[in-house]
C-alpha cells in the first residue's frame, strides 16, 4: 500500500460557512477516501475540534462570528488540538492576507478558487508535515503587532456591542416589570371589590342554600369567592417576582416571633387544602429567638417552602421542621420524606416560571399531591430571603417516586436588620390578609401534627 493510500480515512475539520463552497470540497475529499466533518462558524468549529480531533483543519477567514484568524489562535491554545495543522482555504488574497493568517496560527495557505486537481495533493502535503513560514523576522514581528492590534480593536468593538444590548435589556426588563407591577394593581382594583361583594352576600342570612350543597347559591357563592382567592394568588406571584426583579420590594421591619411565625404557617397550610395524610414535626422551635424583619413577607416565603415541601410528599409521609440559632444566625431546615429533587435541577428550582412536573399534567393546588403552580412560589421566597439579608437553598439525593429520597430546604435568616440597601419607593404590599393570613397575637402550641 503507498504512503497516500495510508492517509485514506483520515478526519479532516472544513470550516466553511458557504454551502455550495462546502459541498464542493467535501464530496473532493471524500472522493480521495477522507472522512470530511463540516462546521459553518467560528464557535461550531472550534467545538467540533475538541470533539473531533481531526488531523488536519482547513479553515476558510471570512467566517461568521468569530474569524478564521481568532478562531485559529482559539485552536493552538487547546492542548487537544494545538498541534493539529491548520491550512487557511480563502479567497482572502490581497497583500498580507498570507502573512496574516500564518501570524494567527495556520501552518500553510491555498487560496480560493480551489484548483480541483492539485487540491488533494496540497491537502496530503499538509498532512505530511508541510509548514509553511514568514521568511523575514522583521516582516513576521511587524504583522504580529498588526494583529494583535487588530484583535484589542475588535475585542472594544465587541464590548461596545454588549454594553448596548445589556442596556437595551435592561430597559426592555424595566419596562416588563413596571407594566406588570400597574398592571397588576389594576386588576387587582376590580378584584377587591368582587371579593368583598361576594363577602358581603355570604353574609347575607337570606342568601338561600348552605356552602356544601352542590348548586345553590351560597356554594355557588363560595366557588366564587375560591376562584378569586386563587385568582389574587396568581397576581401576587407575578407583583413580587417583578418587585423582587427591579429591587423595590419593601419590608416593614418589626420584631417577628419565630415560633408564632412557623406555627401559624402549618395551620394556615393545614386549613388550605384538601385533607393530606403528613404528619408534622418539630424541633427547636420553641427555643427560637425573635427576628427583626418584615412579618408578612417572611410568612409568605415560609409558607411557600412548606407548601412546596407538602406538594412534592406522598400521603402518609413526614415533614419535620427544625430551628436553632447559630450566634447572630437562625437556621431552619424543612425536611420531607417526598419525592425528591433530580440533582441536576437542583440549581433551576428558584428560578421564575421552573416547574419540576410535567406541565400538561397541571392543576391547580397549592397542597394537592404534585400539584401545579406558576413555578414563582420558590422564586419568591428566594427574594425575600434575601432581601432580608438571608440565604435559601436544598439538598436532595435525586428524584424517586419509590424509594422517596426526600429534600431538605436550608434557611439562613439573621437575627437583625442589615447593612444592604432598600429602597425608600413607597409600594404597597401585594399580599392580603384573606391571601397569606397574619400569624396570631400569641400562639401558645404548636398546630395539629396531623394533616
Amino acid at each position: 500500500m503507498s504512503s497516500q493510500d495510508k492517509m485514506k480515512r483520515i478526519k479532516i475539520l472544513y470550516v466553511e460557512d458557504d454551502p455550495s463552497s462546502a459541498t464542493l470540497v467535501r464530496r473532493l475529499l471524500e472522493s480521495e477516501g477522507y472522512q470530511v466533518v463540516h462546521a459553518a462558524d467560528g464557535l461550531a468549529a472550534i467545538e467540533a475540534a475538541r470533539r473531533e480531533i481531526p488531523a488536519l483543519i482547513l479553515m476558510d477567514i471570512n467566517i461568521g462570528g468569530l474569524d478564521g484568524y481568532e478562531v485559529t489562535t482559539r485552536l493552538r491554545s487547546i492542548e487537544e488540538v494545538e498541534g493539529v495543522p491548520i491550512v487557511a482555504v480563502t479567497a482572502a488574497t490581497l497583500d498580507g492576507d498570507r502573512e496574516r493568517a500564518l501570524i494567527a496560527g495556520c501552518t500553510g495557505y491555498i487560496a480560493k478558487p480551489i484548483d480541483v486537481d492539485k487540491f488533494p495533493e496540497q491537502v496530503y502535503s499538509f498532512l505530511q508535515g508541510t509548514k509553511e513560514e514568514i521568511e523575514s523576522a522583521e516582516e513576521k514581528s511587524e504583522y504580529l503587532v498588526e494583529y494583535s492590534r487588530s484583535l484589542v480593536n475588535r475585542l472594544e468593538t465587541k464590548i461596545r456591542e454588549l454594553e448596548g444590548a445589556h442596556a437595551e435589556l435592561q430597559r426592555i426588563e424595566k419596562v416588563k416589570s413596571d407594566f406588570i407591577i400597574l398592571a397588576s394593581h389594576e386588576l387587582r382594583t376590580p378584584m377587591t371589590c368582587v371579593y368583598g361583594y361576594i363577602q358581603m352576600l355570604l353574609a347575607n342570612p337570606d342568601i338561600p342554600g348552605d356552602a356544601d350543597e352542590e348548586g345553590s347559591a351560597r356554594n355557588l357563592l363560595h366557588r366564587i369567592a375560591a376562584a378569586t382567592h386563587r385568582l389574587g394568588l396568581v397576581f401576587d406571584e407575578i407583583r413580587n417576582v417583578s418587585l423582587i426583579d427591579a429591587d423595590r420590594l419593601d419590608l416593614a421591619w418589626e420584631p417577628v416571633p419565630l415560633k408564632s411565625l412557623i406555627y401559624n404557617v402549618v395551620g394556615n397550610l393545614q386549613k388550605a387544602g384538601p385533607t393530606r395524610d403528613l404528619r408534622f414535626e418539630f424541633e427547636g422551635v420553641e427555643e427560637l429567638p425573635v427576628l427583626y424583619g418584615d412579618d408578612k413577607r417572611l410568612h409568605q416565603a415560609l409558607w411557600n417552602v412548606v407548601s412546596n415541601s407538602i406538594k412534592y410528599t406522598p400521603n402518609g409521609g413526614c415533614i419535620r421542621i427544625v430551628g436553632h440559632q447559630i450566634q447572630d444566625t437562625v437556621h431552619l431546615s424543612i425536611q420531607d420524606s417526598g419525592v425528591g429533587i433530580p440533582q441536576a435541577e437542583q440549581e433551576h428550582i428558584f428560578d421564575h416560571f421552573y416547574v419540576l412536573e410535567d406541565t400538561s399534567l397541571h392543576h391547580s393546588s397549592k397542597t394537592a399531591f404534585k400539584g401545579g403552580g406558576l413555578g414563582l412560589g420558590l422564586t419568591v421566597a428566594r427574594g425575600i430571603i434575601e432581601t432580608h439579608g438571608g440565604k435559601i437553598w436544598v439538598e436532595s439525593e435525586g428524584y424517586d417516586e419509590e424509594q422517596l429520597p426526600g429534600s431538605v430546604f436550608h434557611i439562613l435568616l439573621p437575627l437583625r436588620k442589615t447593612s444592604f440597601s432598600l429602597t425608600d419607593a413607597s409600594i404597597p404590599a401585594s399580599i392580603p390578609e384573606e391571601h397569606y393570613p397574619l400569624p396570631d397575637a400569641s400562639p401558645d402550641r404548636a398546630p395539629s401534627e396531623s394533616y
